[in-house]
């Protein structure tokens, strides 16, 4: 008798099943538990990270973030209606800027402020203005693209109307087309700000004093201290999870609740 499409299915399902179990069977049996606990959860020797990390290194990382998000977004919004002008140096511009640190590493945004600012201009710029300009320079290239797309996203027939009632054109773009296209772009901008606070543990290249520390320098540093293993590389990763899950989770509903990207 031959098998309908369910049966296919159910014993497909099965045989994945099967498998999956078989390698953790495996797995259980080769890894050597004792080691792994000692490597990566250690946590009874963490005593004196605690609460450092949060009140510091947690603090600096949320700093670092929004004001090189606050920026880059403002940065972002220039460039983007710098690239959608009719005036043609300003796209130029624009476009050059985006290509530019869209195309770099961000680690030599981070290197070119933390020491060729110092030695080029004389700057003697604090952790927080390197890390937070560094982030908001590179942030607005890819916020810049995001917003034209919105922008662009926004029908013209609501730019024609407005228009056609004798608004100016900076009004109805302040008032209708800016405010309609963050609405769309939301989820994606939602994601940036994810990037960012990974992104902000690049500041730890410059080097910096101990009350600037974010989670990347403390969870490598705590290595070298406190005799756990990768333990404090594990805490570390934690308490960027406590910043970038929600962070997704929000990204997640918007797309949800917006028409434009919610599945059909």
């Amino acid at each position: 008798m031959a098998m309908t499409t369910r049966d296919r299915a159910r014993l497909s399902l099965g045989i994945q099943a099967a498998i999956f179990l078989a390698v953790v069977i495996v797995l259980a049996i080769l890894i050597d538990w004792t080691a792994i606990r000692g490597s990566f959860f250690a946590f009874e020797n963490l005593g004196p990270m605690f609460p450092e990390i949060i009140t510091v290194g947690l603090v600096n990382t949320v700093q670092y973030t929004v004001v090189g998000f606050f920026f880059g977004l403002l940065g972002g919004t220039l460039l983007a209606l710098m690239r959608m002008s009719s005036f043609p140096i300003y796209r130029w511009v624009a476009t050059a800027y985006i290509e530019f640190f869209r195309g770099i590493p961000a680690i030599l945004v981070f290197i070119a402020l933390g020491f060729g600012a110092s030695l080029a201009f004389g700057w003697n710029l604090s952790t927080l203005q390197i890390a937070g300009s560094a982030l908001a320079i590179v942030a607005s290239a890819y916020i810049a693209e995001t917003l034209r797309a919105g922008l662009q996203a926004v029908p013209k027939g609501q730019l024609e109307a407005a228009r056609a009632l004798g608004m100016p054109a900076w009004r109805a773009m302040v008032t209708i087309q800016i405010p309609q296209a963050f609405r769309i772009v939301l989820p994606p901008l939602t994601n940036e700000a994810i990037l960012l606070t990974k992104d902000s543990s690049l500041i730890f290249v410059v080097g910096m004093a101990g009350g600037a520390a974010e989670l990347t320098k403390m969870g490598r540093d705590g290595i070298n201290i406190y005799q756990a293993g990768l333990t404090p590389l594990v805490v570390a990763g934690f308490c960027y999870l406590l910043l970038t899950v929600p962070l997704s989770l929000l990204a997640r509903r918007m797309e949800h609740r917006n028409p434009r990207t919610a599945k059909k």
